[in-house]
């Protein structure tokens, strides 16, 4: 089954809510008008019964008119002008006298509703009726009773007009409001049909265009800054991508390429025995090499897909101290712990992600600083959050570059004249463990005094 367009499904659900508005308001409107009619036909009868109760007695079953002949003459008038239909009746509803204009009919006899001086409607011969009942006494004694009607045939003619009117304009409403509202609709989604438009033309190889902006602060505004926003981290996402691809290629191609010339070298011509293993030593460092490269950028491809880290209660200080005994030992180096806080540090981190972090950023203190410079790790609460800082002394990294250090494969160029080991993806590995457990890190630096790293941490 075809789904109905977005205008259609907006203009169908905006007039299911306003038919069911315009029925409502149809239907006070109908039944006001009926209480209206009824009430000034109710109130007429009433005036009459008023009226009449004052002129008509029954004595003793026989009935009694006050100035009987004028009574005759003005109910002739306003029979003629307005049609009344009179009927006097015992206490067993048997008819004692009526209106000539009732003919053969009899109106309805109902002893009960004569003391709440209610009127009903009911049919006489061919015609419709409002008619209201009153008991007539005869000194305290309920003598018989008194039936009035006045036609109902012009208000229900006019009750029947209006509700016509109404059940002929209600589908017509609908219909027009319908077509309006699909207008609207279609209008209204128009921006999203160019944003559509737009998008659809925008490929991997013109990633860098965008979605232009109409209305910056509406919906349709939301959403294409949205888009845009999506489109640049695509764009940047896809660049990182073809930039490690590249350096990746590039970092694992010279150690083959190494490894292939010494083995080329080895079998041209015999060698010694020292040469053998000269070489194959060459080779073995050369494997190591690939091996802590491809390693490092397992690493990088298990935080790129960004899994979810578990978070737990860290009693920081204690947990340094553990991390810096170990990395003293293990580097052979002289590493000091300073906590500036005298109360224990909580926080919510993962544990072996945190490690990893702190390790890699000891390892780079150990790695490019002299053998005999202290590397100093702190602790404390700064504007009520934990933070830890790994100082060394050390070349230091020039300005430029301290934005670009944390790209995979980046290596300042004295670094690499050094010859000092490295794949440059130590630093890439961090931040995004950093990133994905919610920590801040930031660097300062200066070239030939040292390098500070300062990582921001949650609270507990």
């Amino acid at each position: 089954m075809k789904k109905l367009a977005y205008k259609e499904r907006i203009a169908g659900r905006l007039t299911l809510v306003t038919s069911l508005i315009i029925l409502v308001v149809f239907g006070i409107i109908y039944l006001v008008a009926n209480y209206t009619v009824i009430s000034n036909i109710d109130r007429e009868l009433g005036l009459e019964t008023d009226k009449h109760k004052g002129q008509i007695f029954l004595i003793n079953g026989e009935i009694r008119f006050l100035h009987k002949d004028e009574w005759q003459e003005m109910e002739h008038s306003q029979i003629q002008l307005n049609p009344i239909f009179i009927e006097i009746v015992d206490l067993e509803g048997k008819s004692m006298d009526r209106s000539p204009n009732l003919r053969e009919n009899h109106l309805s006899f109902s002893p009960e509703k004569s003391a709440k001086k209610e009127a009903w409607t009911l049919r006489i011969g061919a015609s419709e009726v409002r008619q209201m009942q009153i008991p007539l006494f005869n000194g305290g004694k309920l003598e018989g009773y008194l039936l009035l009607a006045k036609s109902f045939e012009d208000s229900r003619e006019l009750l029947n007009n209006l509700r016509n009117v109404l059940l002929i304009l209600y589908p017509i409403i609908l219909l027009s409001l319908f077509l309006t509202m699909r207008y609207l609709a279609g209008k209204s989604i128009e921006p999203i049909r160019q944003i559509i438009r737009k998008t659809n033309q925008i490929t991997q190889s013109n990633l860098n265009e965008r979605v232009p902006e109409a209305e910056p602060n509406d919906e349709i505004g939301q959403l294409t800054r949205s888009i845009n926003e999506l489109l640049e981290r695509l764009e940047a996402s896809l660049n990182r991508e073809k930039q490690f691809t590249s350096d990746a290629s590039h970092e694992l191609r010279t150690p083959l390429s190494v490894l292939r010339g010494t083995l080329e070298v080895l079998i041209r011509k015999p060698r010694t025995s020292d040469e053998y293993v000269e070489k194959i030593k060459t080779s073995l460092a050369t494997i190591d090499r690939m091996s802590a490269t491809i390693d490092q950028l397992l690493a990088l491809a298990r935080e790129e897909k960004g899994k979810n880290l578990v978070k737990e209660e860290l009693e920081l200080i204690t947990f340094l101290e553990e991390i810096v005994d170990e990395a003293a030992v293990e580097h052979n180096r002289k590493i000091i712990f300073q906590s500036q806080s005298g109360v224990p540090i909580y926080v919510k981190a993962n544990e072996k992600s945190l490690q990893m972090i702190l390790s890699n950023l000891i390892q780079n203190a150990v790695k490019y600083s002299p053998q005999d410079s202290e590397i100093v790790v702190k602790t404390g609460i700064t504007h009520a959050l934990p933070f830890i800082e790994i100082c060394d002394r050390g070349a230091g990294i020039l300005g430029e570059h301290l934005d670009k250090i944390f790209d995979p494969f980046f290596r300042e160029k004295s670094v690499v004249d050094q010859l000092i080991p490295g794949t440059g993806l130590g630093l890439a590995i961090v931040k995004k463990l950093a990133q994905e457990s919610g920590i801040k890190i930031s660097v300062s630096s200066e070239k030939g005094v040292g390098s500070t790293f300062r990582l921001d941490l949650p609270i507990s």
